[in-house]
C-alpha cells in the first residue's frame, strides 16, 4: 500500500499563492463530488438509524417486554453518561471531586463536546437528541473536508468518494453517530488540515485549538502543523504567521488551570484517565504483553476477549500505516500517527485504539489511493471490513459486550 498520487487530472490547477497564503479563491462551495460526498453521508446515518429503531426491538431490556426501548435509548450507551453528566451538572457538582467515594473521574474527558452539548441543549431540550444532532451535523462538516483532502492530496477527482466510503464503512464508523467526541473532533481537525494544505495558517491554528478543547489529540495535530509549517512555509510573509501556531496550546493549559483551581493538580484530567481507564505510563511491549495475555490466555470473558483482540488489531493496521506514511514522506501526517499510537500505545493494556482509527485521516485516504490502483481493494473491503461495522454497530447500540 502506498500513498503515491496518480497524475493531476485535467481541470484541476493548484492556487496561486502569495505569501504562503492562496489568493484569488473564494470559499469553495458545493460541487457535485460534494454533493456525492454527502449522499453517501446521508445514506451511511440513515442505515445506523434504521439498526438502532431495530435493536430496539430485537434486544429489549428484558426477555418478557412488550414494548421497544424508548427511540433514543440506543445511543445512551458507556461514554454519552459521562458528557452528559459534565454537561448538565458540571465537573465537580455539590463539591464532589476525586476526594469523594466513587467519583466517576469525569475530568477526564476535556471540555469541548460538553460545553457544545449545552449550548444545543438550550435550542434542543432532549439531552440525547442535542448530542446526536451535534454528531450528524459536525460529522457532515468532517467528511466534506475529509473528501477535500483527499482530492488535493491524490490529484483524483475519485479520490474524495472513495476516501469517503472506506472512512464512513470502517468497523467503528458507528460512534461518528452517537453523542461522542469523534465527529465534533473531526469537524474541526480536518478543517484545520485543509487550512494548512492552503497555507491559511491563522485558520489553520484557531481550529486546531478548537479541537485541541475537545480531545487531547488535537495536540498531536498542533505538532503535525507545526511540522507541516516547517517543511512548507516560504518567504518572510509566511514565517509571519509562525506565532498562530501557538494558539492551540490555550485550550488545554486553560483547561489544566481550571482544574489545578478546584483540585490542587495541573495534571487532573490525566490521573483521571489514570484511575479509571488504566492509562498509567508503561512499556509498549508491556502494554502489548498484557493485551495479548487479555486477548488470548483465556483471562477474560469471550466478548472482552475479541475486544482486546481487537485493540491488538487496530494497533497493528496503526503501525503499518506509520510505516507507509514515512515511506511516502507524508512527515507531518506520520508525527500525528506517531504520537497517537504512543499515546494509545503505553497504557497498561491498549484501550480504545480502533475507535481512534476514525481519526487516523491518512489511513482512508491511503487505503483510497491503493484502491485507486487495485480497484478490487474497494470490494474486498466492502465485502470483509464493512460487516465488522455491523457487529460493532449492534453490539454497542445494545450497550452489550460479554453476554
Amino acid at each position: 500500500m502506498s500513498v503515491s498520487a496518480p497524475p493531476r487530472p485535467v481541470g484541476v490547477a493548484p492556487a496561486p499563492v502569495r505569501g504562503g497564503r492562496p489568493v484569488g479563491r473564494r470559499v469553495p462551495r458545493l460541487d457535485p463530488a460534494d454533493r456525492e460526498v454527502l449522499w453517501l453521508y446521508a445514506l451511511t446515518r440513515t442505515g445506523l438509524w434504521i439498526t438502532a429503531w431495530a435493536v430496539r426491538w430485537l434486544f429489549p431490556s428484558s426477555g418478557e417486554s412488550r414494548e421497544p426501548a424508548p427511540l433514543l435509548a440506543p445511543w445512551q450507551q458507556w461514554d454519552w453518561q459521562h458528557y452528559l453528566s459534565i454537561a448538565r451538572d458540571g465537573y465537580f457538582p455539590g463539591g464532589a471531586g476525586p476526594w469523594t467515594a466513587g467519583w466517576d473521574n469525569r475530568e477526564a474527558f476535556f471540555p469541548g463536546f460538553p460545553l457544545t452539548l449545552r449550548a444545543v441543549h438550550t435550542v434542543v431540550p432532549h439531552w440525547t437528541a442535542a448530542g446526536v444532532l451535534i454528531s450528524f451535523v459536525a460529522g457532515g462538516a468532517a467528511v466534506l473536508a475529509l473528501a477535500r483532502i483527499a482530492r488535493h492530496q491524490l490529484r483524483d477527482l475519485d479520490a474524495g468518494r472513495r476516501t469517503v466510503m472506506f472512512f464512513l464503512l470502517s468497523p467503528c464508523a458507528v460512534f461518528l453517530a452517537a453523542g461522542y467526541t469523534e465527529a465534533l473532533f473531526l469537524a474541526l481537525a480536518l478543517p484545520a488540515w485543509l487550512a494548512a494544505q492552503r497555507g491559511n495558517w491563522r485558520a489553520a491554528a484557531v481550529l486546531t485549538c478548537l479541537a485541541c478543547s475537545v480531545r487531547v489529540t488535537g495536540l498531536f495535530l498542533a505538532a503535525a502543523l507545526v511540522l507541516h509549517f516547517v517543511l512548507t512555509a516560504k518567504g518572510r510573509a509566511a514565517w509571519r504567521s509562525a506565532p498562530w501556531l501557538l494558539l492551540p496550546a490555550l485550550a488545554p493549559v486553560l483547561y489544566a488551570w481550571f482544574l489545578s483551581a478546584r483540585t490542587g493538580d495541573w495534571m487532573a484530567w490525566k490521573h483521571a484517565q489514570e484511575r479509571g481507564w488504566y492509562r498509567d505510563f508503561h512499556t509498549p511491549w508491556e502494554a502489548w504483553s498484557h493485551t495479548w495475555e487479555a486477548a488470548f490466555q483465556r483471562t477474560q470473558a469471550t466478548g472482552y476477549a475479541v475486544m482486546w483482540q481487537a485493540e491488538l488489531l487496530a494497533m497493528v493496521t496503526g503501525l503499518v500505516l506509520l510505516v507507509v506514511l514515512v515511506r511516502g514522506c507524508r512527515l507531518p501526517e506520520a508525527l500525528y500517527t506517531a504520537l497517537t499510537l504512543w499515546a494509545l500505545g503505553t497504557s497498561y493494556w491498549f484501550a480504545s485504539v480502533p475507535r481512534s482509527t476514525l481519526l487516523w485521516w491518512p489511513l482512508w485516504i491511503a487505503l483510497a489511493g491503493w484502491s485507486l490502483r487495485r480497484p478490487r481493494v474497494q470490494a474486498a473491503y466492502v465485502y470483509v471490513v464493512a460487516p465488522v461495522g455491523v457487529i460493532v454497530a449492534v453490539t454497542f447500540l445494545t450497550g452489550r459486550w460479554a453476554g
